[in-house]
């Protein structure tokens, strides 16, 4: 069900959302200085070409350059990427068949306003977690 709905996705709203998402990728990377916010940008247009079966959680590592990135994004990037989601969210559910994709289009717009300090994990798999160290008592 998942291959199906990322095909329909990508037919209808999937294509357009990540070249949108590239293109700020591109731009960011061009001005060298904004280099992080390009790879936050290609990484949610990876995302956005195929979203479901995947899940957008918190970075624990993430801190207050995280958040003042994100203010900068959202000002010169996120703010027109999320009008994207709402517009082409808004086109699916028009149709019947296109409720699922347009709410998965809605829950995308958190994301397009703040991608620093998340990261993509496939959904309903297990976490890979480090091994634990332990010191011996000798």
């Amino acid at each position: 069900m998942k291959t199906l709905l990322n095909i329909i996705w990508l037919v209808f709203s999937g294509f357009w959302l990540f070249l949108g998402y590239a293109l700020a990728g591109v731009i960011c990377c061009i001005l060298i200085i904004t280099i992080p916010w390009g790879i936050a940008s290609f990484r949610m247009a990876n995302y956005v070409l195929w979203p479901f079966g995947r899940q957008v959680v918190q970075k624990p590592t993430s801190g207050v350059f995280s958040f003042l990135g994100n203010v900068i994004w959202f000002i010169f990037a996120g703010l027109w990427l999320a009008i994207g989601h709402v517009v082409s969210g808004v086109a699916l559910a028009i149709t019947i068949i296109g409720i699922p994709l347009a709410i998965a289009d809605f829950k995308m717009i958190p994301i397009s306003l703040a991608p620093l300090g998340k990261e993509i994990v496939p959904t309903g798999g297990t976490t890979i977690t480090p091994p634990q160290t332990t010191v011996a008592a000798q």
